[in-house]
């Protein structure tokens, strides 16, 4: 039976580690990054695909950095025939991508070439695209270029943002591996090499582009909320303290103020004029305040019409 290493973290990766094992694939070992402290308490937090690991009994190998030899050899040893990563978060080296007598793959959440990097669906979303997707493809030496086994296209409706797009393509890219393996293992797979002329890219999320830009078009800035809804989350400032803003909508009526002017309290809204257009923010975060909703914010006088938002 083909010996499956399998590399993951968050819970994107979850559903195709249990996709595997349920198919009957023999996962010999999962690799996950090291427990990190979460919250405000800082608690050390198993990743979801470790927690999942551990549920379906399985070894659970946690590398602070693979290229490090005697972490690297770890996995050597376990002598895999394939290897499976999907969101994994580190680079893996040559030995791992090459030894495996079927390759490494993985599970990228894009329609590659497009949006090679760690942040793809947060891009995708932050740029308005209408349509994004999953892509298996061979592990190389370079980011996200290496050919491509198969793809599927998943559309990002308007109301989407970042969760619920993880979610979507999670569940695609599962599907779309318990579909393409027997041809990997096959060997009757195809392999598209990507065309270089059309590569774009997804670096991870920056503190600079959270930042909202009241100059930007509401359309822009409504797609940069939902693109960093549910994290890393868009943020703002008023009155010289940093307030995250969790959720907009948009609003079209001609021009009434300057870029980030409050122009409009409305019973469930604060209506915020843009370098085009109004976007109204419903739910969002004060500083050291728990997340909540423009009405209950609203209740006391904490914003009037002619404040701004820097």
């Amino acid at each position: 039976m083909t010996k499956i290493v399998f590399m993951g973290t968050p819970a994107f990766s979850v559903p195709i580690l249990r996709m595997l094992v349920e198919e009957g694939y023999d996962v010999i070992s999962v690799v996950t990054q090291p427990d990190r402290p979460v919250g405000r308490k800082k608690v050390l937090t198993p990743t979801p695909v470790k927690e999942e690991a551990l549920r379906l009994g399985l070894p659970v190998y946690q590398p602070q950095k693979l290229k490090n030899p005697e972490e690297l050899q770890v996995v050597l040893d376990l002598e895999p025939d394939l290897v499976v990563t999907a969101a994994f978060g580190q680079i893996l080296p040559t030995e791992i991508l090459e030894t495996p007598k079927f390759g490494a793959i993985n599970v990228h959440a894009s329609l590659l070439p497009d949006y090679r990097g760690g942040a793809p669906i947060h891009q995708a979303i932050i740029d308005g695209k209408t349509e994004t997707g999953v892509t298996i493809m061979y592990m190389v030496n370079r980011l996200d270029a290496g050919a491509i086994i198969s793809q599927i296209s998943v559309p990002i409706e308007k109301h989407d943002h970042t969760g619920s797009m993880f979610d979507k393509l999670s569940e695609a890219g599962t599907e779309l591996l318990k579909e393409t393996l027997p041809s990997i293992l096959d060997g009757t797979n195809q392999r598209i090499p990507q065309d270089e002329t059309k590569v774009t890219y997804a670096r991870n999320i920056s503190r600079e582009q959270e930042r909202i830009d009241w100059n930007r078009s509401a359309e822009e800035l409504y797609n940069q909320v939902r693109g960093l809804h549910p994290w890393p989350v868009a943020y703002t400032s008023f009155k010289e303290a940093t307030m995250k803003i969790w959720w907009t909508e948009i609003i079209e009526p001609a021009a009434t103020g300057r870029p980030g002017e409050v122009v409009k309290l409305a019973d469930d809204a604060i209506h915020v004029q843009t370098g085009k257009g109004i976007l109204a923010i419903t739910e969002l975060q004060p500083a050291g305040k728990k997340r909540m909703t423009a009405k209950d914010y609203l209740t006391g006088p904490k914003v009037q019409v002619g404040d701004f938002f820097e």
